[in-house]
């Protein structure tokens, strides 16, 4: 069978599937848009601005935007926010204080993530006097309820920390649904303090984002969905008022919070790169089912499985060895716009503990929304791939992985 009768067969067996995620795009555009208009967004609020930003209505508007279009209270969205590590880390030391706790609901949180927490040296929370523990997931990857409630009947917290998203774990990501029961059940057993969740890679993969079912804080990155591909740095912070404006003052600073910032590229990019997020992350949710599906008929296992709709951008796939994983890798950088003729070599990238191969022919350096792909060279040899702001893209890019490793 040539590639693209592959190709077509999976379109075929993934037709249910596509028709929904063009449902839920078409619902997330209409939430988007009524942000926009609630706003009353004009050409005014796109302008460059300098110095100390007071009055940046730019910016005040943006945040606004998002947190109405994920049902929060308030929202922080900057440049000044450097990536998704960098968002957490700041809405991390703005809740905390000295003396706090967090339980980690669902295991390990995410390579980078460890030495903000437990790092030696660095600044760490741990070296600020706050302490945490981790709930191990079950066999299945997901919340050991039981254990958890062991800890929460024995230990006070000040944060119950869920990352959405599987990071490099074989697990699949946690639905909005069953965040709303973490929530639930979290509150049930007398926790009182904030619920952080860690949103990356989850914006606009479904109708609604984890504030909606009980999270006090979510944070992304804007290099990921709701970016869209256009936004050129930053992150964002949304929840609740009382949490958001703690992140405001470790983001600034305590005396001035919120009211100062400027960006003197303007803000249009973050604008349209938003408008069209929902759009774009159903193309790239689209492309990772047809990666999956046409891998799995060449025999390699993939995550999650094809029966039911993803919780996020990202598709794990297994291979037999380094040599299959790094192939895979390099022909998803072939088939980039950006870089394509780059020869992939893996790297002690920042935060890791491995080397790690990272194929990212990307307009904007490092955007996961875009086609991209990344893999720890550690076994199991798995590779998460990621992206495409065209369904199209995904599909020429999945021909020429199947000439590889078909």
């Amino acid at each position: 069978m040539t590639a693209d009768e592959r190709i077509a067969a999976a379109e075929t067996r993934l037709a249910a599937q596509f028709a929904q995620i063009d449902e839920i795009a078409l619902f997330n555009q209409e939430k988007v848009l009524k942000a926009f208009g609630e706003e009353r967004i004009a050409l005014r609020h796109f302008d460059a601005t300098t110095g100390y930003g007071y009055g940046d209505e730019g910016r005040d508007a943006l945040g606004r935007v998002y947190a109405h279009a994920f049902g929060a209270e308030r929202a922080i969205v900057s440049p000044a926010l450097l990536s998704g590590t960098h968002a957490l880390t700041v809405a991390l030391f703005g809740v905390l204080r000295p003396g706090d706790r967090i339980l980690f609901l669902t295991g390990t949180p995410y390579d980078t993530i460890r030495g903000v927490i437990w790092g030696i040296g660095v600044g760490s929370l741990r070296e600020f006097g706050v302490e945490s523990d981790v709930v191990p997931l079950d066999g299945a990857g997901k919340v050991d309820f039981a254990r958890a409630k062991e800890f929460l009947a024995n230990t006070e917290y000040k944060m119950v920390y869920i990352q959405r998203s599987r990071g490099y774990e074989l697990r699949d990501a946690f639905t909005v649904d069953e965040i709303g029961k973490m929530c639930a059940f979290v509150r049930q057993n007398g926790f009182g303090g904030c619920i952080f969740t860690d949103n990356c890679y989850g914006e606009f993969v479904e109708r609604r984002e984890p504030v909606e079912v009980g999270a006090d804080l979510i944070i992304g990155s804007l290099i990921k969905n709701p970016g869209g591909g256009l936004a050129p740095t930053g992150g964002y912070i949304a929840g609740s008022a009382r949490y958001t404006a703690l992140c405001e003052n470790r983001l600034t600073a305590p005396s001035v919070g919120g009211e100062i910032g400027s960006y003197a590229y303007g803000y249009r990019q973050f604008y349209q790169g938003f408008f069209l997020a929902p759009h774009v992350v159903a193309q790239a949710v689209k492309g990772a089912l047809l990666i999956g599906a046409c891998l799995e008929e060449l025999g390699y296992e993939t995550f999650p499985k094809l029966d039911k709709l993803p919780a996020d951008i990202t598709r794990a796939i297994r291979f037999r060895t380094e040599g299959e994983l790094t192939a895979f890798i390099q022909s998803v950088q072939d088939l980039s716009p950006v870089d394509s003729f780059v020869k992939l070599e893996a790297w002690d990238m920042p935060g890791y503990d491995c080397k790690v191969i990272m194929a990212a022919g990307t307009f904007v350096a490092g955007a996961s929304i875009e086609l991209s792909a990344d893999a720890p060279i550690r076994e199991p040899f798995t590779a998460y791939f990621q992206g495409g702001l065209t369904y199209e893209h995904c599909k020429l890019a999945c021909r020429e992985i199947l000439k590889k490793l078909g």
